[in-house]
């Protein structure tokens, strides 16, 4: 990135950080562990998901999408009931429907996906919703993917306020936004406090290392995905196997001053596995 880009994000940075910033419940710990619903045993009640992830030592749930208001209710209920709060929601609509497509019909769809998510998340009490901003294909380039994609999501803003839902943008697999300044960049464009980052510290270590991408996020990082990679055999395996230098990352989640939630997004299994999985998350949140 150039210099003047660099001055650039810095100067859209100091101004979002003057906007009224969303207002959210504060948590007596810093960092606390989550997991995504999808892990979780799928034969069991919502209710008695939501006890076994307490059971196994989390905090809090990451879900996902539900367009079936009545189901939605059902996840509210067993949600108050277990006192497992639903800290963020994944939106579901971006991968097949992306906002940077040229099909009106497509964007539409994805952008009636986010607002599901958007409100799905207020019911359910979330303060936010993970969004896949656009993807690279053969047929969609860098440049049209962010020039189609920042308009459709300046749309959900006034939505996203209303609600007091922060639209987190994620880093994937997607040709897109390959470097944490163009992350930054991208975001810092919206000049809105309801735009930040979520980041996934697995899904970048092909191509960059995930505390330098912590660092040059910085505050705008809302919300953490934690899922390991193996560089050689290129494949993902469990947390702490992989080639993440984890007590770097931990350091760098520091020294940003982040306070949160890091929630594990990987294969799902029984009570004894997620158990492993919240105590390997210990480790990595000791430093170790």
């Amino acid at each position: 990135m150039q210099r003047r880009e660099f001055l650039t994000t810095a100067a859209l940075t100091t101004a979002a950080a003057m906007l009224p910033q969303p207002s959210f419940p504060q948590t007596n710990n810093p960092l606390k562990k989550a997991v995504l619903i999808s892990m979780l045993p799928k034969d069991m009640s919502y209710l008695d998901r939501f006890k076994l992830a307490i059971d196994c030592g989390f905090e809090a749930l990451e879900a996902q999408t539900i367009t079936d208001q009545k189901e939605a209710e059902a996840i509210k209920d067993a949600s108050d009931k277990a006192k497992l709060r639903i800290h963020s929601v994944m939106n579901m609509a971006h991968w097949a429907n992306p906002l940077s497509s040229d099909d009106p019909n497509k964007v539409a769809a994805s952008l009636k996906g986010m607002e599901t998510s958007l409100r799905n998340a207020k019911l359910w009490g979330a303060d936010t919703v993970l969004l896949v901003p656009a993807v690279v294909d053969a047929n969609t380039t860098i440049p049209q993917a962010w020039q189609r994609s920042v308009p459709n999501i300046k749309k959900l803003i006034p939505l996203a306020k209303e609600l007091n839902v922060v639209i987190a943008i994620e880093e994937v697999w997607n040709k897109f936004l390959l470097t944490p300044y163009e992350h930054a960049r991208y975001i810092d464009e919206f000049k809105s406090p309801w735009i930040k980052a979520y980041f996934d510290v697995g899904n970048i270590v092909m191509y960059g290392y995930p505390q330098e991408w912590i660092r040059a996020l910085g505050k705008r990082i809302v919300k953490f995905h934690l899922k390991d990679f193996d560089t050689k055999t290129r494949n993902f395996v469990d947390l702490r196997d992989g080639s993440i230098d984890w007590p770097a990352v931990r350091k760098a989640i520091g020294d940003i001053g982040y306070s949160g939630y890091l929630t594990v997004e990987l294969r799902g299994g029984d009570k004894a596995y997620l158990q492993e999985v919240s105590r390997r998350v210990d480790k990595i949140l000791a430093g170790e």
